[in-house]
């Protein structure tokens, strides 16, 4: 099933998607830029026990963290033009229908509408959400 989305508001999507991407693309190339282990060793001069050492670690896994994220939203926008190339975007992974353009507006890389978004959210474990 093809998109539902009218060409204005595909085009309108797709202008939104391509701006988050070069925006993505400039957080990304600054994290590399300005490197952890820059960071590491800009706050290593500081260290002066185990506590401080213990708290440049932190900050440097909560940028590493930062970037992981950025770099998976970057991965999510560009699944996104490629659904528009193939004349997907805007349909549902899972059941084929509309997704309303209004959730893409909200949240330009959905995947699904909103009822098997809800159903895949529980049925699959999300990360950093424990399970046995």
């Amino acid at each position: 099933m093809t998109s539902q989305l009218m060409p204005q508001q595909q085009a309108t999507l797709k202008t939104a998607l391509l701006n988050r991407f070069q925006s993505l693309l400039a957080e990304v190339r600054q994290d590399l830029i300005t490197s952890d282990e820059d960071r590491a060793a800009l706050l290593a001069d500081r260290v002066r026990d185990v506590g401080d050492e213990s708290l440049a670690d932190l900050i440097v896994d909560l940028d590493l963290a930062d970037t992981d994220r950025d770099l998976e939203e970057l991965r999510d926008v560009e699944a996104a033009l490629g659904r528009i190339s193939v004349g997907t975007y805007g349909t549902c992974l899972k059941c084929g229908g509309p997704i309303p353009v209004e959730r893409l507006t909200a949240y330009l890389t959905a995947k699904r509408c909103q009822p098997c978004q809800r159903m895949h959210e529980q049925n699959f474990v999300q990360k950093g959400r424990a399970s046995l």
